[in-house]
């Protein structure tokens, strides 16, 4: 396998380091740059001491991915600065991929900087997975400030779009909460099973899902022992989920032109680190059964290595740190409601994970390489 050339811009947050994670055993990757713009010169191995003997790449700029991109013999010395005269410990050039680990509203001005440059992108944020710039506006309260990117942008679910994705110059990779209630609800939509005039979604998430700074959000004395909802009714991950939804409905072995009607999705906060448990409610337009439900996924799914159709409702640690998404689906007669469990690590299928099954789908690798992680339990 030959190796590819990976950067990772902003690396010291949770996802930035599980990127690193995976990335730091995948057999076709060197990681030839880190990047932090409040941590440059430091060590990774500083911000995050897991990492000590295994990956001390000194942080740098992005400032120098952009020289490097634009053909500039860019050498950086062993305390992350820039020395064109030489006496360095590596070149940085011919960058092959760059996974933008940005917050909302930064990634797209790294997009636009980017722009025509010889390296393909997977962007993390939501910048370039709605769309349109007015749909992401309303969303998301921000002007978007590189529209020609969605043209480019193939949206990061390769159980659902991998040719796109192979293609494509700029991956957005999914919401984590949309990714487990995508793969929850997609064969009901696809099948023509349901149309969706009854969708409803509850899905729970660890802490990690809030980020790595500190808030009232993420305080122990908050989190612990508590549970609660948020974001009701106007969490942006709704339009994402519902958008999806009228893409594989209108494009499946029932193709349906009448579209979806509003999701109603609403998120909670677990005490718990990480994962996603995500419940669906939908109702069918067509007689079903349990059984038959069942057959239904394991059929749509029996080439996607990383969705487990399982015969009882899954849990999180029956994902933890992998990138296995679990679905238990079934009917309940008394109500004539069809009820999907999907379970997903929120940091790796809902973050990294997915993200490195992307670019291997990007560079014609299996789906598979660098990801064989077995589950973490207890």
């Amino acid at each position: 396998m030959e190796k590819k050339k990976v950067a990772v811009v902003g690396a010291t947050g949770y996802t930035g380091s599980e990127i690193v994670r995976i990335l730091a055993q995948h057999p076709g990757v060197e990681l030839a740059m880190i990047t932090s713009e409040s941590r440059t010169g430091e060590k990774f191995s500083d911000v995050h001491p897991f990492f000590q003997g295994i990956v001390d790449k000194v942080l740098q700029s992005a400032a120098e991915l952009d020289r490097a991109a634009s053909g500039a013999n860019v050498r950086v010395t062993s305390d992350g600065k820039s020395d064109t005269a030489g006496n360095s410990r590596e070149t940085i050039e011919d960058v092959d991929l760059v996974f933008l680990a940005l917050p909302h509203g930064v990634s797209m001005d790294y997009v636009k900087r980017f722009a025509g440059r010889s390296f393909r992108i997977v962007d993390f944020s939501g910048d370039f997975r709605l769309g349109t710039p007015d749909v992401y506006e309303a969303w998301y309260s921000k002007k978007h400030i590189y529209p020609e990117g969605f043209g480019d942008a193939a949206y990061g679910l390769p159980e659902l779009y991998s040719e796109r994705i192979h293609l494509a110059p700029l991956v957005a990779n999914p919401g984590c909460f949309p990714t487990g209630a995508l793969l929850a609800l997609t064969p009901l939509f696809a099948s023509g099973l349901i149309t969706g005039e009854h969708v409803i979604i509850d899905s729970k998430t660890g802490v990690t899902g809030a980020g790595v700074k500190a808030s009232a959000t993420n305080m122990f004395s908050n989190v612990h022992d508590n549970f609660k909802a948020y974001g009701i009714k106007t969490h942006r991950h709704t339009i994402e989920i519902q958008k999806i939804l009228e893409d594989v409905a209108r494009n499946g072995e029932k193709p349906s032109q009448k579209g979806v009607s509003p999701v109603q999705f609403t998120p909670h906060l677990l005490p718990v680190d990480r994962g996603i448990l995500t419940t669906a409610y939908v109702r069918p337009d067509e007689p079903t059964t349990a059984s038959a439900l069942q057959d239904l996924y394991r059929r749509f799914y029996r080439d996607k290595p990383f969705v487990r159709i399982c015969d009882a409702p899954p849990s999180i640690k029956d994902v933890r740190a992998s990138n296995y998404c679990n679905i238990y689906v079934d009917f309940d007669e008394r109500t004539g409601n069809v009820v999907v469990i999907s379970a997903i690590d929120n940091l790796v299928k809902g973050a990294a994970g997915l993200a490195v099954q992307n670019m291997n789908v990007m560079f014609g690798w299996d789906e598979t390489t660098g990801l064989a992680h077995i589950p973490l339990q207890p």
